[in-house]
């Protein structure tokens, strides 16, 4: 006879049977042995063909003790081992027979394949044919909310119009104040590294000043609201999806869309030229300091270079864009969050979509813009 000692268990070999002698606790907490080491143990032992129990020094155990005794019963059916199961005490003998009672029918287990390319394709084009006719959809019936506004009939509350304002204009003003400047000290000190190269330092004003009122300030405005406000509009429309508030609106006979949308429409249309005056102003405030630092140029030549070189109509341009890029937040943020499904991901994902859908329009805004302005002379 020959005894193997492992983790709380000892294995006793004779001629033609093994005992097993578990000892100890056997759960999660304390810890479960690997079945691999005496599963090799039992594959080595020659002319062993029956294997029996003695549990006598068992202590406390859970559902790992009846993991491990499976996955050993399945081994040692794979061995041509008869296992005696009187040794184990009778509540583990009654798990067990429920567990061996029914075997697993073959085919019930879904393999995991991955998805066939074309399956992936249509999937694609379904999902972006749905979403196309929900977006043709929802522009309508906000465009209908539009003119009941102008004819005085849309239903929303003012003070929900105050609070979207207030949101949208003054507690923005502290992330827009620290990314404005950051971004007209950036044009300033990469433009002044190549400026001064050329002795034309004094140009810098212009580089600055057209980047920011024509591009940057309404730009970067936009990003900053579609990441901050933009995503609010999704994640709270959301929730009101998953929580059946928008049901209950419909029910009552009152339009989601003149109650919820418009309000946060009317408040980025409002407050997006506001924040991108205050942004080319703080852009070129910036552009100003590292001028002064870098080049020693004075803070009146750098007004009297910018004055002479950024008209007016740049800084239209710039509102003009911030106004339509204040559209295409609210309304990418309020579609994405009426679109919500019925689950906490779902919040999550419209959220998510609201800034993806923000920023690509964004960019494709601008563009469009830009070569309009470009074919008009401006």
């Amino acid at each position: 006879m020959s005894t193997i000692n492992l983790d709380k268990y000892q294995l006793e070999v004779s001629d033609s049977c093994a005992t097993l002698h578990i000892y100890g606790d056997w759960n999660f907490s304390t810890g479960i042995p690997q079945l691999e080491p005496l599963a090799a143990q039992l594959a080595t032992v020659t002319g062993c063909r029956d294997l029996t129990f003695n549990f006598e020094k068992l202590g406390d155990w859970d559902s790992g003790l009846m993991t491990f005794l499976i996955g050993l019963l399945a081994n040692c059916s794979e061995q041509n081992i008869t296992v005696d199961p009187k040794g184990l005490p009778e509540g583990i003998q009654q798990l067990l027979k429920l567990a061996t009672s029914v075997p697993e029918r073959e085919g019930t287990r879904r393999p995991v394949l991955g998805q066939p390319v074309l399956a992936r394709i249509g999937n694609v084009t379904v999902e972006m044919h749905r979403n196309w006719g929900d977006l043709l959809a929802f522009l309508g019936e906000t465009f209908y909310a539009v003119l009941n506004l102008l004819r005085g009939r849309a239903r929303f509350r003012s003070s929900d119009l105050m609070y979207q304002i207030e949101g949208a204009g003054p507690m923005a003003l502290a992330i827009i104040t620290l990314i404005s400047t950051l971004v007209g000290m950036i044009l300033a000190f990469v433009g002044a590294v190549q400026l001064r190269m050329f002795g034309a330092q004094i140009f810098i004003a212009n580089l600055v000043g057209l980047g920011i009122a024509r591009e940057m300030g309404a730009m970067m405005t936009a990003i900053i609201m579609a990441g901050r406000t933009g995503a609010a509009y999704a994640a709270q429309i959301g929730t009101m999806q998953v929580n059946e508030e928008i049901d209950a609106l419909k029910t009552m006979g009152i339009s989601p869309i003149e109650f919820l949308v418009l309000p946060r429409l009317l408040a980025l249309f409002l407050m997006m030229p506001l924040l991108c005056v205050y942004a080319d102003f703080m852009g070129i405030l910036g552009g100003a300091v590292v001028s002064a630092l870098m080049l020693d140029i004075s803070f009146f030549e750098y007004y009297q270079q910018l004055q002479s070189a950024v008209a007016l109509k740049h800084f239209l341009i710039g509102v003009i864009k911030a106004t339509i890029f204040g559209l295409i937040v609210a309304t990418s943020g309020c579609f994405r969050g009426m679109q919500c499904g019925r689950s906490a991901s779902e919040v999550g994902f419209a959220a998510t979509n609201a800034v993806v859908t923000s920023i690509v329009l964004i960019v494709v805004a601008d563009a469009l813009v830009t070569i309009i302005c470009q074919i008009l002379g401006y």
